[in-house]
C-alpha cells in the first residue's frame, strides 16, 4: 500500500453531511473493512470543495510496533503497543505478562486502552473547521477555512478583551488531555498570559474537597505513601475506593499481589463495585453521606475500648481529650468529649450510627476492633466520598481514625485518604508565563461568573480580590466535555451556556460534536493523542513518564490545538514570543531538555534517547508519607499551627461554621437521608466511573458501549415497591431534571440508593428528558462549605417506569 490514496466522496442531503464510501485499513496480512456509517450531527456543508477528499498517509515500508500511551484524565497510562503500517494503526496490543518491571510496574491496557483504534477511526470525528449557523445548541454548523475560523478568534479576542478586559475570558475545564507535559489548553492559557491574562479556576473536581480539607490535620495535603509499602500489610480498608474499574495507576497490581499474599480486604460502598467483587473478603454497604457516622461510632469502640494507641496519640497529636486541647478553646470540644455525649448528650455507639448508617452495630464493632487491633492497618479512602456535600468532614474523619490507631507514618499504615503520593517525582511541564490576572475562581463558579459575576464573592469562592471586574464573555472549551455534560445541573449551565448576551463567544476544539461542542460558536477538529506530540505522566501512583509520539498524519483538515493557537498569535502579533520559533515536536524535545537541566541527579535521557527507549522509570525509594514527622518531631514537626497531628483544628474552629466542625464528626446533609426532602424524593443516587470510559471520554466507541450498557441500578426491594422489573426503562427525576434509561435490578446496591455510570452524553428529547443516561441532569451545583468544591454525589431522586 505504499504511496496508495484512500479517497472518500461527501454528498450534501440538507444540512447533514454524510459520507458514503467504506475504508479500507489494512491488519496483518488481509484487508479488513470498516464501513463509514452516515454522520448525523446536523452539521450543514458548503458546495465548496466537496470532491474527493484525500487521506493523507505516513510511508513506511513494514508494520511497526510503537509503545506509546494516551494524555487523557485516565490513571493507567497503561502499555499501549500501536501497530503502525503504511500510516495506518492496525491494532493495539499490550504488553506481555513476563515484561512486568517489579520497580515500576506499568500495567497492561484496559479494555478503555484496546478500544483506542476504534476511538480514532470512528466516522463521527470531526473533520473541518466550522462556524455555528443555528441557535446555540442547535448544533448546526457550516464548514470554513482554517484561516477563517483563526481570523474570527484573533479578531473576536482583540474586540472583546478591550471592551471588558482581559479577567473576561475563561478556559473550561479539559480533562481529555491533562495527562501530558503539554496540551492545547495549556498551550492556549500561554497565550492569553502573553496577551494580558485571563481568569484562572482552582479546585480539583476529582480530589479538591479533599486536598483542602487534609491541611487541617497534617499541614499539607498529599498525604499518601507509595504502594510498596503496603506489600505486608494484613488489613485494608478501601472506603469508597474503587481502583478496579477507575484504574488507579498501577494500584490494582499491588492489590493483587497483596490479595494472594493473605491481606484481608474489606471494602466500604454502597455499591457492590467490581472492586469489592475482586478483592473484597467483606463488603459493608451504607447510606451516601453517612460516613462520618460509621467513623464515630468505630472511634467510639476503639476508645471505650481501651483500643487507641495511647503513646502515640499523647506524642503527636493536639484534640483528643480535655488534657490536650489548644488555647482559646471552651472545655467538652474533644474528641472524647464529643464520642461520650458529654458535648451533646449523645454516645455515639453502633446502635446509634446504625440507625443512620445502615450498618448493623455488630458490624460497625467488628470493623472498628479489626481496623484498631491490627497491627498495621491501611484505611485508604476513595474520591468519591469526597465528592459529597459533607467531603470534607469525611476526609478528615479518615485521618482521625488512621491517627487515633497509631497507623500515621508507619509502614504498612495510610495516613488518610487516597489524595496522592508525596514521594512520586514527575517532569515539569510547560512554562504558561506570568498570568496578570490574578483573581481565581472555583471550578464551581463558572457558571456564576457569566451569568452575573457581582455575585461570585470571597464567600461564595473568589480568592486574591473583592470582586469581578467583568462576566465571563469568552469561553474556550479545548478537549473538554464539561460545559453541557460533566457539570453539575447541566439545565442551569445551558440556559447561561445558550444566551449570547452573556457569553459572547464560545470556541470548541474536540474530536468529536459532544454536547459541550455544540454549544461552540467556532467549532475545531482537533487531532487524537496518536496524531500530536507528547510525553504523558500517570496519576499520583506511578513514578514515570513515556513518550506519546505522533505515530500517524491526521485526516481531513484536522489540526492540534497547538498549530492553529500558533496562527492566532500570528495574527494578535506575538506569534514569535508564544512560539519561539518551535513546532509541536520541538516544544517537547525543549520541555524533556529543561527537565533534564533542572534534575541533573535524575539522569534523564533526552528528547532522542526517548524516542528510542519511549519511557523512563523514575528509581525512588519507598516512600512513608510523614515518617520523618513521626520517627523525628523535634526536628520535624508536622507543618499545623501546632506542629502536631491536629484531631481538633483551632483554624476551622475559628471558622465557626455548622458544616465544618473543628472536631469532624457527622452532620446530617442537605439531600442525605435525614433531609424533610426525602419525602418527596426518597432514594439516593450516586454515580461511579465506569470501565467503559474516562469520564465521558469515548463515550461514542461503539466496542466499549457494549462493555458496559447506560442502566440505573436498584435493588430488588426499591424495585418492588414501584413494580420496576429487570430491563424496563425507568425515569428518574427530582425538581432539576429527568433522564430516562433502563434499570438494571441488582442486589449489588443498598436499599435506598440508586446508582448509574457516570459521563454518558447527554441527550434531551424535545421535551428536554435526557435520554442517554447523563446523571448532571439531576445533580446539584450546590458548593461545599470549606473547599467551594463540587458535591456532585450528594442528591435525592424519585424513580418510576417510563
Amino acid at each position: 500500500m505504499k504511496n496508495k490514496k484512500i479517497s472518500y466522496t461527501a454528498h450534501e442531503k440538507g444540512d447533514v453531511l454524510t459520507v458514503s464510501h467504506r475504508r479500507f485499513i489494512q491488519a496483518n496480512a488481509e484487508l479488513v473493512s470498516v464501513p463509514f456509517a452516515a454522520v448525523r450531527t446536523s452539521i450543514a456543508s458548503e458546495k465548496k470543495d466537496q470532491g474527493s477528499i484525500p487521506v493523507n498517509l505516513i510511508d513506511t515500508d513494514e508494520t511497526k510496533v510503537v509503545p506509546t500511551c494516551s494524555t487523557f484524565d485516565c490513571g493507567g497510562r497503561c502499555d499501549i503497543r500501536a501497530h503502525v503500517k503504511d500510516g495506518v494503526i492496525t491494532r493495539i496490543t499490550t504488553r506481555l505478562d513476563h515484561e512486568l518491571d517489579e520497580e515500576m510496574p506499568i500495567m497492561q491496557a484496559c479494555v478503555r486502552g484496546r478500544g483506542y483504534r476504534k476511538f480514532i477511526y470512528d466516522p463521527n470525528r470531526l473533520k473541518y473547521p466550522m462556524k455555528r449557523i443555528g441557535q446555540r445548541g442547535e448544533g448546526k454548523f457550516e464548514r470554513i477555512s482554517w484561516d477563517e475560523a483563526t481570523t474570527i478568534i484573533a479578531n473576536k479576542l482583540t474586540s472583546i478583551t478591550e471592551k471588558y478586559g482581559p479577567a473576561c475570558r475563561y478556559v473550561s475545564v479539559n480533562t481529555a488531555v491533562i495527562g501530558g507535559v503539554s496540551s492545547g489548553d495549556k498551550m492556549l492559557r500561554r497565550l492569553l498570559n502573553i496577551t494580558g491574562g485571563h481568569l484562572q479556576y482552582y479546585h480539583s473536581v476529582s480530589m479538591g474537597n479533599t486536598a483542602a480539607a487534609t491541611p487541617y490535620t497534617y499541614g499539607v495535603a498529599t498525604s499518601g505513601s507509595t504502594l510498596d509499602t503496603l506489600a505486608d500489610t494484613p488489613l485494608v480498608i478501601l472506603w469508597g475506593h474503587n481502583p478496579t474499574e477507575t484504574i488507579f495507576g498501577h494500584t490494582n497490581h499491588y492489590f493483587q499481589k497483596m490479595k494472594k499474599g493473605g491481606t484481608k480486604f474489606i471494602v466500604v460502598d454502597p455499591r457492590y463495585s467490581d472492586t469489592a467483587s475482586s478483592l473484597a473478603d467483606q463488603w459493608i454497604p451504607l447510606l451516601p453521606t453517612t460516613d462520618n457516622a460509621l467513623m464515630d461510632a468505630m472511634m467510639y469502640v476503639i476508645v471505650s475500648e481501651d483500643l487507641h494507641d495511647k503513646v502515640f496519640i499523647d506524642r503527636y497529636t493536639i484534640g483528643f481529650d480535655e488534657e490536650n486541647m489548644p488555647d482559646g478553646v471552651p472545655a467538652n470540644e474533644s474528641l472524647v468529649a464529643y464520642l461520650t455525649g458529654v458535648k451533646d448528650g449523645i454516645i455515639k455507639t453502633p446502635e446509634w450510627a446504625e440507625k443512620i448508617t445502615k450498618v448493623p452495630a455488630n458490624v460497625i464493632r467488628q470493623l472498628a476492633r479489626e481496623y484498631a487491633t491490627t497491627k498495621p492497618a491501611a484505611l485508604m479512602q476513595g474520591w468519591g466520598p469526597q465528592r459529597h456535600i459533607c467531603g470534607e468532614r469525611v476526609a478528615r474523619g479518615s485521618t482521625i481514625l488512621a491517627t487515633i490507631t497509631g497507623n500515621v507514618g508507619k509502614k504498612g499504615g495510610w495516613a488518610a485518604g487516597f489524595s496522592g503520593v508525596a514521594g512520586n517525582k514527575y517532569l515539569n511541564g510547560l512554562d504558561l508565563g506570568n498570568n496578570p490576572v490574578k483573581e481565581k475562581i472555583s471550578v464551581m463558579n463558572w457558571v456564576q461568573a457569566a451569568d452575573d459575576a457581582s455575585k461570585v464573592t470571597p464567600a461564595e469562592g473568589l480568592v486574591n480580590a473583592d470582586k469581578l471586574n467583568s462576566n465571563i464573555r469568552v469561553l474556550f472549551s479545548l478537549a473538554g466535555n464539561y460545559l453541557a455534560n460533566q457539570n453539575p445541573d447541566i439545565n442551569q449551565a445551558v440556559k447561561i451556556l445558550a444566551d449570547e448576551s452573556k457569553i459572547e463567544f464560545i470556541v470548541s476544539s474536540d474530536l468529536y460534536l459532544t454536547p459541550s461542542a455544540r454549544y461552540a460558536d467556532i467549532l475545531l477538529p482537533e487531532t487524537s493523542f496518536m496524531e500530536r506530540w507528547n510525553i504523558a505522566y500517570p496519576w499520583s501512583t506511578g513514578s514515570y513518564f513515556i513518550l506519546s509520539s505522533k505515530l500517524i498524519e491526521p485526516e481531513f483538515e484536522r489540526r492540534s490545538d497547538y498549530e492553529w493557537i500558533r496562527e492566532v498569535a500570528a495574527k494578535l502579533g506575538v506569534e514569535q514570543e508564544f512560539s519561539e520559533g518551535r513546532d509541536e515536536q520541538e516544544w517537547i524535545a525543549h520541555i524533556m531538555e529543561s527537565n533534564r537541566q533542572a534534575m541533573p541527579k535524575e539522569n534523564l535521557p533526552t528528547f532522542e534517547e526517548l524516542k528510542q527507549t519511549r519511557k523512563h522509570l523514575f528509581k525512588i525509594p519507598p516512600y512513608i508519607a510523614f515518617e520523618e514527622n513521626i520517627r523525628d518531631p523535634e526536628n520535624h514537626p508536622f507543618p499545623t499551627p501546632s506542629g502536631k497531628i491536629e484531631i481538633f483544628s483551632k483554624r476551622l474552629y475559628d471558622m465557626q461554621h455548622p458544616e465544618i466542625p473543628a472536631l469532624s464528626h457527622y452532620v446530617p446533609a442537605f439531600e442525605g437521608p435525614e433531609d424533610k426532602l426525602i419525602e418527596k424524593y426518597p432514594l439516593q443516587l450516586i454515580t461511579w466511573k465506569g470501565k467503559s470510559r474516562s469520564n465521558s471520554t469515548q463515550y461514542l466507541n461503539p466496542e466499549l458501549q457494549e462493555v458496559q450498557i447506560q442502566k440505573l441500578w436498584i435493588n430488588p426491594v426499591d424495585a418492588q415497591k414501584r413494580k420496576i422489573k429487570q430491563g424496563d426503562l425507568v425515569r428518574i427525576f427530582n425538581d432539576r431534571g429527568v433522564s430516562i434509561i433502563p434499570a438494571e435490578v441488582t442486589q449489588r446496591i443498598i436499599p435506598g440508593v440508586v446508582a448509574m455510570p457516570t459521563g454518558a452524553w447527554w441527550q434531551p428529547d424535545k421535551n428536554g428528558v435526557d435520554r442517554g443516561g447523563c446523571v448532571n441532569v439531576l445533580t446539584s451545583s450546590r458548593k461545599t462549605p470549606l473547599a467551594h468544591g463540587n458535591s456532585h454525589q450528594t442528591l435525592l431522586v424519585e424513580v418510576n417506569k417510563a
